[in-house]
């Protein structure tokens, strides 16, 4: 049975690649635009993992990830983000509610690798 993957991004060209990417490598993938939609596909199809976006439009990303955990707290988190933390913040706040930390500007078979270590 395939993995689920939930995208989470408010820019199209982000989740597109992201979501064809995943997709030619064998995994389901559902795409959201917002925290608010990203909450209803996770409750209407459980997601085996999710991939998110730090900066939403329309919330706070880390908000949406506590939201999320709370509905699926067995459900690794994959924080993909343009924007640089300093190490004690990813350690002390990030790991807390994220199973990873990626820059967007990682190659996308890094991206792969993650998602297949935390799902295998």
């Amino acid at each position: 049975m395939k993995k689920k993957i939930l995208v989470i991004d408010d820019e199209v060209s982000i989740r597109d690649l992201l979501a064809q990417f995943l997709t030619s490598h064998g995994y389901l993938v559902t795409t959201a635009a917002s925290a608010a939609e990203a909450l209803v596909c996770a409750q209407r199809e459980p997601p085996d993992l999710i991939l998110s976006d730090l900066q939403l439009e329309d919330a706070d990303g880390l908000e949406m990830i506590g939201q999320l955990k709370t509905l699926l707290p067995d459900t690794p988190v994959i924080l993909l983000t343009g924007v640089l933390f300093d190490a004690d913040i990813v350690r002390d706040v990030l790991n807390k509610k994220v199973a990873a930390y990626i820059s967007k500007t990682s190659p996308l078979s890094k991206i792969l690798q993650e998602i297949h270590h935390l799902l295998s």
